[in-house]
């Protein structure tokens, strides 16, 4: 299976640039990290800083730059934007509704990923089948419709174990909230950690009743 995503990163690098792989430093994220510097560095590697990310992130955000020969690209929201929202909502207004956190989302992370992903005819993401009902149709390569390219999930069908495998065989390094009960990790205020057996993203906005907790980034089509 490594040398089954091995070979598609060769391919996107070559057939599909530019690209560019969305990091935001989660288990599959590293995986696909460590493989792009060993395999496809012409793939750009970027990541989204929301202004309200875990300082477990933004500790392997330092630690993955020192490691890593791939440039790893940052992109903040408009402060503006920002500002406008937090006047009007308040700075945690996403606790109040769905449709205010979906609000929040879109400046924190969607709007600059339409920035991160400008001009480039690929993106790279981190996505697995099992994650959640929400990704069980996604495909390996997709159209994108939201931002106009072509979209590539090369870890859709790892398993939890086999990433975790590849991590320890690698001596990858990983989100230190991973082993506090956190299998997927977002912006601080809408992440906890959870309880053995629960779904893996029953932590990210644990206080909204839905199946398809999304932040938008990922759009089903």
């Amino acid at each position: 299976m490594n040398q089954q995503t091995i070979s598609l990163l060769k391919k996107i690098e070559a057939e599909h640039g530019p690209s560019a792989f969305a990091c935001s430093f989660g288990l599959e994220d590293m995986v696909l990290l460590d493989m792009i510097s060993k395999h496809a560095r012409r793939i750009e590697v970027f990541t989204l800083d929301t202004g309200r990310l875990p300082n477990e992130t933004l500790d392997l955000l330092d630690i993955a730059r020192d490691k890593y020969p791939v440039p790893i690209r940052v992109y903040f929201p408009e402060s503006k934007l920002v500002e406008e929202w937090v006047e009007q909502n308040g700075p945690n207004g996403f606790y109040r509704s769905v449709s205010q956190r979906k609000q929040c989302c879109h400046i924190r992370k969607v709007l600059p990923l339409g920035r991160a992903l400008s001009g480039k005819k690929s993106w790279v993401t981190g996505l697995r089948r099992e994650q959640s009902l929400a990704r069980q149709s996604l495909q390996i390569e997709e159209w994108d419709d939201s931002n106009g390219l072509k979209k590539f999930n090369p870890l859709l069908e790892w398993s939890l174990e086999d990433t975790w495998a590849y991590i320890r065989e690698n001596n990858v390094p990983y989100n230190a909230l991973h082993d506090r009960g956190y299998p997927s990790i977002g912006c601080a205020p809408c992440t906890r950690a959870v309880e053995p057996g629960q779904d893996i993203r029953a932590g990210r906005w644990w206080w909204e009743e839905t199946t398809a907790k999304e932040c938008g980034l990922h759009a089903p089509k």
